[in-house]
């Protein structure tokens, strides 16, 4: 299926802003999605709704480095919670967090595309149909190849 990678490409070794989608095989984590948009999409997979106050850490000088963090946070973060569709419905991946090295990239999601696949910060993004579609079929303990 048609996707949006990374602004810099792919590349075998990602670092924290560098804009590249990491190379490797990644567990498929958890679903999160946005309530007060859509209904909780159909899925095997653990899910839970977003809220206003999700952010995910990306201060490699932060021990919450690469987790989900409850806002306010002062550290470096992204917010879960966003005014475009992209984190509609978002798929953490297993990057980097087992265990989390500081710097090597956060916040590698699969989630829903912008119009016209503009590129991502390094994300995977897809279109809300072809997300939906995946969900149907994805099961705990898969793993997505990059």
């Amino acid at each position: 299926m048609k996707c949006a990678l990374g602004r810099s490409g792919i590349h075998p070794s990602k670092r924290e802003g560098d804009g590249a989608t990491p190379t490797g095989v990644f567990d498929v984590r958890r679903l999160f999605y946005r309530p007060d948009r859509i209904f909780p999409p159909a899925t095997l997979l653990s899910i839970a709704p977003l809220a206003p106050n999700f952010g995910w850490c990306d201060d490699p000088a932060s021990s919450r480095y690469n987790q989900l963090v409850r806002l306010p946070f002062q550290k470096s973060h992204e917010k879960m919670w966003r005014p475009d569709n992209l984190y509609d419905v978002v798929i953490e991946l297993g990057f980097n967090d087992l265990p989390v090295i500081r710097g090597q990239g956060s916040a590698v999601f699969l989630h829903i595309a912008s119009a016209g696949y503009a590129p991502t910060e390094g994300c995977i993004a897809v279109s809300l149909k072809d997300m939906r579609r995946l969900l149907a079929q994805v099961q705990p303990g898969d793993q997505i190849k990059i």
